[in-house]
């Protein structure tokens, strides 16, 4: 089963890092911290990604005096699962929803999110439907709408399983666990 990309030689910089499950809106996600600053920050993966691989360089070098720092895996990827990933019509709100109420399981006022592809339109649906709770968002590689050539792509990518040969080979590789 695919997972998260492991790079033992990052664990090792990762000094006073958390790694953790709890469980949120019925299933268990998984993250880590890292930081003992004020401005609590969350980074949200891109589609089929993890926390821990996605943001392995912010996980290490963000200011911990400045930040407490979140990288979760939303549910269905990395080491959220079970369940597996599914993507019905409201995922980006479902994951939206998660990502806020880990957030405030894990007891923090408010935080800013950093989303990073599919998750960057997870940080707008966020910060849409609670933007009292959201500090500040930076947000990369994400669509603000999808066109007909969009969705086209979409259809086409769709079922990983189906990828490109290339694509396959390079998911195999370091390591999944």
């Amino acid at each position: 089963t695919k997972m998260c990309i492991m790079y033992p030689v990052l664990r090792t910089h990762l000094c006073h890092l958390t790694s953790a499950k709890v469980s949120v809106n019925g299933v268990h996600l998984h993250y880590q911290q890292t930081g003992e600053g004020e401005h609590a920050l969350l980074l949200l993966p891109g589609m089929l990604g993890c926390g821990e691989f996605d943001f392995a360089p912010q996980l290490k070098n963000l200011n911990k005096k400045l930040f407490t720092v979140v990288a979760w895996d939303p549910q269905g990827y990395g080491h959220s699962r079970p369940p597996d990933r599914d993507f019905q019509v409201d995922f980006f709100e479902r994951d939206a929803k998660d990502a806020v109420d880990l957030m405030k399981m894990l007891k923090f006022k408010k935080v800013s999110l950093l989303g990073w592809s599919d998750s960057g339109i997870t940080a707008l649906f966020a910060a849409a439907k609670y933007p009292s709770y959201i500090n500040k968002m930076v947000i990369w590689g994400a669509n603000a709408y999808v066109s007909e050539e969009d969705e086209i792509i979409y259809q086409g990518i769709w079922d990983v399983y189906k990828c490109s040969e290339k694509n396959k080979e390079a998911s195999r590789s370091p390591v999944w666990i």
